[in-house]
């Protein structure tokens, strides 16, 4: 196995439903214009809240990705 170089970018992800589901989300936008994801990383959680209860699950992320040689 070669040695791999990564680069890294940051990601912010929401949702109505779960922190799993912004995770998700962010993952799957990014992966539709980035090649070659290979990790995250939560950094930030947080959310809005409305009427008392949680309205948004919202995530921090950075994501590294290999660099094509």
């Amino acid at each position: 196995m070669g040695n791999h170089t990564y680069k890294k970018l940051e990601l912010v992800g929401s949702s109505r439903t779960s922190l799993e589901d912004a995770i998700s989300s962010a993952i799957d936008r990014a992966h539709q214009t980035v090649a070659n994801l290979r990790w995250f990383e939560v950094v930030e959680t947080r959310g809005q809240i409305e009427n008392g209860k949680v309205a948004y699950w919202q995530v921090t992320l950075k994501v590294g990705f290999t660099l094509e040689d």
